[in-house]
């Protein structure tokens, strides 16, 4: 692999590391909020990620950017509360409340900023070899 390919690929994994960071601040703003009806309710989000090969070199794994396939809804269970006095309560009584796992979100955020920074990392330690290797030429 070139070592200019690993700037395409520290780009790509930091792009798609910000998109985990933007869905999970997302889920925590939403953790708390409310609505009468389970269609209406926040559902967390997660995106997809998938390593793409490199279209140049047509070799399979010489080069894996990583790119962000979608974002899908969490199909876990909403929180249904009994709560008649809530001004959001349905006829029946009930509140519901997002499927967001405020300690999960929480986990997944401190994990996709160490991510992020591991690849800056990469970036600058290979920036250094480059500005090594032409300095060697002097």
């Amino acid at each position: 692999m070139s070592l200019f390919n690993v700037f395409n690929v520290t780009g790509s994994a930091m792009s798609a590391e910000s998109v985990r960071l933007n869905t999970t601040s997302s889920n925590l703003a939403n953790a708390n909020s409310v609505s009468s009806s389970a269609e209406e309710t926040y559902k967390a989000r997660h995106p997809i990620f998938a390593a793409e090969l490199n279209k140049f070199t047509g070799q399979q794994g010489s080069s894996v950017p990583v790119r962000v396939e979608g974002i899908v809804e969490s199909q876990k269970p909403l929180r249904a509360e009994y709560n008649p006095e809530h001004p959001m309560a349905n006829a029946e009584g009930y509140i519901f409340k997002p499927n967001v796992n405020v300690m999960e979100e929480m986990a997944n955020m401190i994990s996709a900023s160490r991510s992020y920074q591991t690849n800056v990392e990469v970036a600058e330690a290979s920036k250094q070899m480059l500005m090594r290797t032409l300095q060697m030429g002097k």
